[in-house]
């Protein structure tokens, strides 16, 4: 198989607000990562790297064990562009958290 960058990623409103829920009522304590922001500066700058049909998305701890995603091109053979441009630092939600459902 390989990507082709119309893969169907669609989730309806119901599933995505079960499954941040699911993923709250997983954490223990008051404080923890329910989510990142990442401008669309930095994810247009992966896509429009040539050959790019979308991008994968790793999850990691930094330096101080906070929750953190790297961001990376990937290509149709499925490889990622790691010697290209990367995204990572999100804004973490806590504490830039928006009133939404998926925020519970």
């Amino acid at each position: 198989m390989s990507f082709t960058g119309k893969e169907d990623h669609h989730v309806t409103l119901a599933e995505a607000t079960a499954w941040t829920a699911n993923f709250r009522a997983t954490q223990s304590g008051t404080t923890y990562t329910k989510g990142h922001f990442y401008g669309k500066d930095a994810i247009n700058a992966i896509l429009a790297q040539a050959g790019c049909v979308g991008i994968r998305i790793y999850y990691a701890l930094d330096d101080r064990g906070d929750k953190q995603l790297i961001l990376v091109g990937a290509k149709a053979d499925e490889s990622d562009m790691y010697n290209g441009v990367m995204a990572e630092r999100g804004i973490s939600c806590p504490p830039m958290c928006p009133t939404s459902p998926l925020n519970g």
